[in-house]
């Protein structure tokens, strides 16, 4: 099967890769993310290097670019499990009618939920409420132990990425996508009138009604030159319609219009959606290199942008600050294309030089036709799908490792099943399979993914690959690091660990942790591929005993704190770190290497000290500071609640072109009760966990609505919003994955 010889390939060509920088040998010279030359197959499929041509013997405006343009923006230190000791927790268990729990009694279970609770050592039921940190504020004043998790820091994170990012756009990344799109589009015009009537004539036109169509997503005001109108008007109608796939008139390619729909907090924001718009635009529109007419385009906009020292420094503004959030771009674009031009044109080509010079254009052709293709694709494609995928785009949406697997074990990578039925779409347990994890291996045999021919081929080849450790790969930008984070969870806990841990269910537990989590990131990221109560003191005859644990997971703990760490370092290196999202970013470092302290502690029998409790304690307050500090913007008031904007949102992750999308979403946080031991005595602590869904919407080219779902629609789906005419409903077609249901219990 094709799919599997490409695979084989270049699963060959990454272990080179990983091999070399094991050896030793420079990251900078190998890994995508510096700009080195890209490993490829030659035509006798041996191994080379290719990509963009050296430039080193020019001088010309384009080698900053080429030697910055993808810089491994964080420096990390490896955190692995050989840095921490091997775990001796004590030993302990829960008795079948939970006896021996020292609290009980502060808690109410039906037989069902007892049963889980004894055998488990741990039981996920109800509602936390709307936001992670409400359960824990709760306990405070209940005075119940709380159990801090991994789920409330990686959730606390999102709200902060997603705060960020969001500023970053509103106030930097938008002015500069502005004023570079009307630069490119006065570039474009300009080699339009002095191309008209040659060869190159069409393609220049292109390129005009190209930036054109970007400038006007952003300005409205943006003047239209008469003989790009009809085709800038179609593209415009069909952006805004956002309702289909079909075929672009600038490229002739088909285009998948319902990206378009503003999708995650780009939703409802007016800058920000016109934003979304036009990145997407220059994200998706495809020069397929193939086509020597687009070629002709794709080495047009290079050309302007290199010719313009202007636009060299909004581009690369741009890439850099998205690729340190979401991660090198997947695609070739400007760099690599420039380089091209020199090596074949030399850097003193004028426009007017490529007229009637058809030889060296087919030199270029030739060239780029040897650059590296994407590793992910997100167009729809025939037969020849490689070389749809290789190709030019101004601004290409970023690699991820998550994409990577899923492509892999997707048609046409994967052939049919016994049935005769295609893999249209994945499924998130694909990552944590690929990752190494065996619980989401097993839970994928059973629901007959690993049916398919070609898919555990595929998938022993990910695993394998991706076992080894790869600093530069992890590093790459805060997407892949936030992966790293959560890879820690994967590992099954065995002895030494606590009793709630050593079970298939916790395992179960953690991949839901996982996977709640990657649906914040995906959703974060969507643009590039997120109570009062009365206190209750005195009312009891003698105060319980009220100290807390933390949920054990001190590589998480670790590999956090330096996410948290670069997070920061990144963006006060561009200039855009506000000293209080810098002391809130350390802050966070700081209770993450405090959870890290406690967590080593509990492993080891060690006693935690008094103020150490009273951090457990006081967990609620600082989740609810970053909560309101991330979200005290969204509706301009200093008063806002849960309800308002709650935890529960929904991203699509893949598409099926025959009629669905693949949406993966959280809603509100679940309520955990974990049987822990704290000074010889088994108690129940309670803590707030993802609560993950996965399910297909349908994908239908003639509704007059969008068919991405949004933040908005699905909440108003799980009864958390109203919808139009003021009412409370709830979809209850909508179910968590069945494989969730070993630790749960929905209360009568």
């Amino acid at each position: 099967m094709k799919g599997k010889t490409k695979l084989i390939i270049l699963f060959a060509i990454v272990a080179v890769w990983i091999t070399h920088i094991k050896a030793g040998e420079s990251a900078d010279s190998l890994t995508p993310e510096k700009g080195g030359a890209p490993l490829s197959v030659s035509d006798s499929g041996a191994i080379a290097a290719s990509g963009s041509p050296s430039v080193q013997d020019g001088n010309t405006s384009m080698d900053t670019c080429l030697t910055e343009k993808r810089p491994t923006l964080i420096s990390q230190i490896p955190v692995n499990h050989a840095d921490f000791p091997i775990p001796c927790a004590e030993t302990y268990s829960v008795a079948p009618d939970l006896s021996n729990i020292d609290n009980l009694w502060q808690f109410y279970f039906e037989e069902e939920a007892a049963d889980k609770l004894s055998k488990n050592g741990f039981l996920v039921s109800g509602t936390a409420g709307q936001e992670f940190f409400e359960v824990y504020e709760q306990n405070r004043y209940l005075m119940l132990p709380s159990f801090i998790t991994v789920d409330s820091l990686m959730h606390t994170y999102h709200l902060y990425f997603s705060h960020l990012l969001k500023r970053v756009e509103k106030e930097f990344l938008s002015d500069k996508i502005t004023l570079l799109s009307k630069a490119m589009l006065k570039n474009s015009i300009a080699q339009y009138d002095k191309l008209k009537g040659s060869e190159w004539e069409t393609a220049a036109r292109r390129n005009v009604a190209f930036f054109t169509v970007g400038t006007k997503l952003l300005d409205e005001n943006t003047a239209v030159n008469a003989y790009v109108k009809e085709t800038v008007e179609h593209e415009l109608d069909l952006i805004h319609r956002a309702n289909s796939s079909e075929i672009s008139e600038v490229t002739g390619l088909p285009e998948d219009f319902t990206q378009y729909i503003p999708r995650g907090y780009y939703e409802g924001d007016e800058q920000l959606e016109q934003y979304f718009k036009a990145m997407m635009w220059y994200g998706r529109i495809h020069f397929v290199q193939a086509n020597e007419d687009l070629d002709r385009s794709a080495l047009l906009i290079a050309k302007a942008l290199a010719d313009d020292e202007e636009c060299i420094e909004l581009w690369q503004a741009i890439y850099a600050v998205t690729s340190f959030f979401a991660g090198a771009s997947d695609d070739m674009g400007v760099c690599e294309y420039a380089s091209v031009i020199h090596n074949i044109y030399g850097s003193d080509i004028s426009i007017e030089d490529f007229i009637g010079n058809e030889e060296a254009f087919n030199r270029f052709h030739i060239m780029t036709a040897s650059l590296s293709t994407a590793q992910v694709n997100s167009i729809p494609y025939g037969d020849d799908g490689q070389s749809a995928i290789a190709g030019f785009r101004f601004m290409g949406q970023r690699f991820t490792i998550d994409a990577f697997i899923m492509q892999k074990l997707v048609y046409d990578n994967v052939d049919k099943d016994k049935d005769g039925n295609y893999r249209m779409l994945p499924d998130v347990l694909d990552v944590p399979a690929a990752l190494g994890n065996d619980i989401a291996l097993h839970i994928l045999e059973a629901e007959g993914s690993t049916g398919y021919d070609g898919y555990m081929e595929n998938m022993s080849q990910l695993r394998q690959t991706l076992s080894e450790e790869n600093t530069a790969l992890w590093s790459s930008g805060l997407y892949a690091s936030w992966l790293h984070t959560l890879r820690p969870l994967l590992d099954c806990k065995g002895e030494g660990y606590p009793f709630f841990m050593q079970s298939e269910e916790w395992a179960k537990k953690d991949l839901e942790c996982f996977a709640g989590s990657f649906t914040e990131l995906k959703h974060d990221t969507v643009l590039y591929s997120k109570q009062v109560i009365a206190e209750m003191g005195g009312g009891y005859e003698e105060e319980p005993d009220d100290r807390g644990y933390v949920e054990p997971e001190p590589l998480v703990y670790a590999r956090f704190a330096t996410l948290a760490d670069s997070t920061g370092q990144g963006l006060e290196k561009y200039g855009m770190l506000l000293w209080e999202d810098q002391e809130n970013l350390s802050r966070l470092s700081q209770i993450a290497k405090q959870l890290l302290e406690i967590s080593n502690k509990e492993l080891n029998n060690e006693p935690l000290t008094v103020l150490e409790y009273e951090f457990i304690r006081s967990y609620g307050g600082y989740l609810e500071h970053f909560w309101y500090d991330a979200v005290r913007e969204t509706n301009g008031s200093e008063n806002i609640s849960t309800q308002e904007v709650p935890a529960a949102l929904v991203v699509d992750i893949a598409t099926d072109l025959n009629g669905r999308v693949l949406e993966a979403a959280t809603g509100n946080p679940s309520k955990i009760y974990v049987a822990v031991k704290v000074d010889g005595k088994v108690k129940i602590a309670c803590g707030s966990v993802y609560s993950f869904y996965q399910f297909t919407y349908p994908f239908d080219a003639s509704a007059t609505e969008g068919d991405r779902m949004t933040d908005s629609a699905w909440r108003q789906m799980i009864g958390l919003a109203p919808d139009e005419s003021g009412n409370y409903n709830y979809d209850a077609s909508v179910q968590k994955p069945d494989w969730t249901n070993s630790y749960r219990y929905t209360p009568n």
